[in-house]
């Protein structure tokens, strides 16, 4: 083949190329004809969710537990940047359990349960399964989460102090290890475990925690530093 006669087959191709792109361009945006991944957000609802008043709150909103577009583009974006899907704005039960977990995660002891006048203290939420630990209104550590006492075993409830700590505590009741061990009432102890803190059905009635983090309340606490656990651990 002459070169002539490439450079006539090459510009053939690339005219046909060019009414190709030229065609998917009328019928689609450029970055989806090429293959990207640019979407429209879906239309806003404007339905008002069972938490709207909550959501509206959270979000620093009106709170008047009606949808506005104001309110749905605000709760659409909030949405599209924690992955909630679909985000159409609506203030459902998933949308607001993300942010009653940023609640959390922002001020564990936002309803006041766990007492701050009392400096250093160990804070556990049965209701939650949580667990921080507290300089008066100052979070140090936490929250995090924990696997407490089991239908008949529960952990008790009240006002605890630390009395003794085992780090390399070994169980002769229950024939296992309890590493970073803190005893704060009786036989309830702060202690690791290997596993999931979230399986079920729950611990003998200590606070079971991940390795970390009870390495972390080990470094923390002290003997005589307070506890305190308060709530219900659901199914007790």
């Amino acid at each position: 083949m002459t070169i002539r006669a490439k450079k006539r087959t090459t510009s053939s191709a690339v005219r046909r190329l060019s009414v190709l792109l030229g065609a998917v361009g009328l019928a689609a945006p450029l970055t989806v004809a090429i293959g990207g991944t640019a979407q429209a957000a879906p239309a806003c609802t404007t339905k008002a969710g069972p938490h709207q008043k909550d959501v509206e709150k959270f979000l620093g909103l009106r709170v008047d537990g009606r949808q506005s577009p104001a309110d749905c583009r605000a709760i659409q974006n909030f949405q599209t940047k924690r992955g909630i899907r679909p985000n159409i704005g609506y203030a459902g039960p998933v949308t607001w359990g993300v942010m009653q977990e940023e609640i959390t995660a922002r001020d564990p002891n936002a309803a006041g349960r766990c007492p701050v006048n009392k400096g250093r203290i160990a804070c556990v939420d049965l209701t939650r399964q949580i667990s921080w630990v507290q300089d008066g209104k100052s979070v140090k550590f936490g929250p995090v989460p924990v696997r407490t006492g089991r239908d008949g075993y529960e952990t008790r409830t009240g006002a605890k102090k630390v009395y003794w700590r085992s780090i390399n505590h070994w169980s002769t009741l229950y024939d296992v290890r309890m590493p970073y061990a803190q005893f704060f009432d009786g036989g309830q102890a702060f202690h690791s475990i290997e596993g999931s803190v979230r399986s079920q059905p729950g611990s003998h009635g200590c606070v079971n925690m991940r390795p970390g983090d009870a390495k972390a309340y080990w470094s923390l606490l002290r003997n005589g530093d307070d506890v305190f656990v308060y709530g219900r651990k659901p199914g007790t």
